[in-house]
């Protein structure tokens, strides 16, 4: 193939709405880069920042002495007897995510001159280019700081923190300083929330060189520079903060340094990483020279998906690090976040880190890893509280602060739900897998959920087998019962894989815990022919839904797969076919998409990726909203696609590796290079109509089944010799 994909994406207009602002990230701070070049503006964000709401209860339900009586009530067959376990109070969100403050330049209108704003994926950078003046921003992995410079031959701005943003709350207390420095000025923005003592403090060090700066609160004029750098930083805290002292950190941090001289050590980090994993789908050059909303309203071509793969892990990475993205990623202009954009567990974050281990992006499994670990306490309190047991039990929606699961209603019983904790912890055991060790964190945390099994998997039915007891399928219900029920597929999935995978890292405890996995009981398939929803005979389907969680255990799991257990699998597949999109949700069809995969069926990822390429899901940004027409903006669709792509062309196991499972016809070439697999080895594909060509270096030497179109063959791998293999691709 001639040339390559396009690492970046760009526009030949201002970004008027800040869903379409460009973005930079370093896991921590978040920059959103919009409006024009007569008022630029950068909305800053932190992962920590989260507002207190007021009345809030922020404790698990104290519900476990109630515990024995509801599940006699489900087991006697009563089906709506979930619906009163509760301490009686109302549905309270988790604290919503909020931005910080914009910082924001105007100077001289653009005067009609020809306008170009763009983001380098390699690098982080934002860059706006009108005339001779050009805007640089990037968010430092190496210094955790907003980086941001204008140069122009004689600058002409008044700069300021503008802390006026769409659905900011009454009552906010906000105190503004400027002071002049040697450098240029040193910019202050305090904000207080309405009835606490929590509060965050945003400063901005200004460097002028060549011109005049003067005082114009809450801000300063710069006239006649030739460069203005800003380093920005906010922190969240209680009590009073001191602008001086974090005035003088950004002046150490700036002392003989200029502008490439932070780039420089951001790159070190940002680059690295993001140049592990690339997407070429052999698009037409003239396509990938165009601009991303061009590309979006062409809907299906390869340029679109090399430069939304590319996108997605760029997005992906930028929103990790003190914690995984968010639903929103790292980003939002606006206070009044959908779903309070919370770290949501039964299906969104797990669906946005889906990539982490084959996209070879560690940083977002360690991100993961942080959020987790800061949790268990919270997790122990929950599986006390709510079942009276020891281990741990996951919310279904946490803020990054709280662990808690106080997230609940009648409608939505989610403190009953026991898989959460699995389905978090899978991506950290696929990493031990990928990279050949064990943290003795995962191991720890494992061991605490088999913990809680031992406790909860009491209940048996009539043969003998366990019962998941109280049971919960997100976020549906039975079409003939409530919600809380008995013997949810996932449940049964989530449990059998949690006690097997905690036996594998601690073989003194194995014998126990593989035997009560053992007495769970089967899948059920229903008279459709479906994998069923909820094992329990007599518990209808209602197919109808955005959520996919009996079919878990296809994916991310490999529970039930074509090669080992067809009959499952040919019921799985059957529960796809059924599945309607309710809502038309893009987690939805994503998730869809990577069930898909995962049972080789590439006629429906196709399908799955035409409704979101086509249904208007991705903003002139490349980051997506959570329905059509560019309807709440959500990062589900911007970092769940990659994944998408790369199950297509490989899915690995410890013990297996599939060429070519699902790979839609639209795509017939192509190349993906440093996908990692589970079985420890680096993996380059290229593939055209007649045949495919792997590269596998692995760093462990290991025998796997090797899966192709051709079928299944034996392969030996030794570590540090390179194989190449060639299969036929059809």
């Amino acid at each position: 193939m001639t040339g390559g994909p396009v690492h970046g994406t760009w526009e030949p207009r201002p970004a008027a709405r800040w869903e379409d602002g460009f973005l930079s990230g370093n896991g921590h701070h978040g920059a959103l880069v919009f409006g024009g070049p007569d008022d630029e503006r950068v909305v800053v964000t932190h992962h920590t920042l989260v507002r207190p709401l007021p009345g809030e209860q922020r404790r698990p339900p104290e519900l476990a002495a109630a515990l024995p009586a509801l599940q006699d009530r489900l087991l006697a067959g009563d089906r709506t007897a979930a619906e009163d376990f509760t301490d009686g109070r109302p549905l309270q969100w988790v604290r919503p995510f909020h931005p910080a403050f914009q910082v924001r330049l105007r100077g001289q209108a653009g005067d009609g001159r020809p306008y170009r704003r763009s983001v380098d994926f390699t690098t982080g950078e934002v860059t706006a280019e009108c005339g001779e003046r050009t805007g640089r921003v990037f968010v430092s992995r190496a210094d955790d700081v907003i980086v941001q410079r204008v140069t122009a031959p004689h600058l002409a701005l008044d700069l300021r923190l503008d802390p006026r943003l769409p659905g900011a709350p009454t009552g906010l207390r906000i105190g503004q300083g400027s002071v002049l420095t040697p450098e240029g000025a040193l910019l202050s923005l305090r904000v207080r929330y309405p009835g606490s003592d929590l509060a965050y403090t945003g400063v901005t060090l200004i460097a002028v060189t060549g011109g005049t700066t003067a005082l114009a609160p809450p801000g300063v004029r710069v006239e006649g520079a030739r460069e203005v750098l800003l380093l920005t930083r906010v922190r969240r805290h209680t009590g009073e903060p001191d602008p001086a002292a974090e005035g003088r950190a950004l002046r150490d941090l700036l002392h003989g340094a200029s502008y490439d001289d932070l780039l420089g050590r951001h790159l070190a980090l940002h680059r690295t990483a993001y140049e592990r994993v690339a997407l070429d789908l052999a698009a037409d050059p003239a396509e990938r020279a165009l601009p991303g909303s061009e590309l979006l309203r062409r809907t299906g071509g390869p340029a679109l998906l090399e430069r939304l793969f590319a996108a997605g892990r760029y997005h992906l990475l930028s929103a990790s690090g003190l914690n995984p993205p968010r639903l929103t990623g790292l980003w939002t202009g606006d206070w009044d976040t959908a779903w309070s954009g919370a770290f949501t567990h039964d299906a969104n974050l797990n669906l946005q880190t889906a990539s982490a281990a084959a996209a070879a992006l560690p940083e977002v499994t360690e991100a993961l890893a942080s959020l987790i670990h800061r949790q268990l306490p919270d997790w122990r309190d929950n599986a006390r509280a709510v079942f009276g047991a020891r281990g741990v039990v996951a919310p279904a929606h946490s803020d990054g602060e709280s662990g808690h699961a106080y997230h609940f209603s009648r409608e939505y019983p989610l403190h009953l739900w026991t898989a959460g904790a699995d389905w978090l912890l899978k991506p950290l055991v696929d990493h031990d897998e990928t990279y050949g060790m064990r943290d003795p964190r995962t191991a720890a945390a494992l061991a605490e959920v088999a913990l809680f099994y031992e406790d909860f998997l009491t209940r048996t039915d009539a043969d003998g087998r366990l019962v998941v007891v109280p049971s919960y399928s997100p976020e549906n219900r039975p079409a003939n019962a409530s919600w809380g029920t008995l013997d949810a597929a996932m449940d049964l999935s989530a449990a059998r894989h949690a006690l097997r995978t905690a036996a594998a890292y601690h073989p003194e405890r194995a014998d126990r815990w593989r035997a009560l996995a053992d007495r769970l009981p089967p899948h059920r398939v229903n008279a459709d022919g479906a994998l069923a929803e909820w094992a329990r005979p007599g518990l209808a389907d209602s197919y109808d839904h955005r959520h996919l969680s009996h079919l878990y255990g296809v994916w991310p799991l490999d529970e039930i797969t074509p090669y080992d257990t067809p009959g499952l699998a040919a019921a799985a597949h059957r529960a796809l076919e059924l599945r309607g999109a309710e809502n038309d949700s893009a987690h939805g069809h994503l998730h869809h998409a990577l069930v898909a995969a995962r049972l080789g069926d590439g006629g429906r990822v196709a399908h799955a990726l035409r409704q979101v390429l086509g249904g208007g899901f991705f903003h002139a940004s490349l980051m997506s909203a959570h329905y059509p027409d560019r309807d709440v903006y959500n990062a589900d669709a911007a970092h769940t696609l990659p994944a998408v792509l790369i199950e297509t062309l490989v899915h690995s196991t410890p013990g297996r590796l599939v060429l070519l499972p699902a790979l839609p016809g639209a795509y017939p070439s192509g190349e993906l290079r440093g996908v990692r697999t589970r079985f420890g080895a680096e993996l380059d594909l290229a593939w055209n109509p007649r045949e495919a060509t792997a590269l596998l270096r692995p760093a462990r030497t290991v025998r796997i089944e090797l899966r192709t179109p051709s079928g299944a063959e034996p392969l030996d791998l030794v570590a540090g010799e390179d194989r190449v293999l060639r299969v036929k691709a059809r």
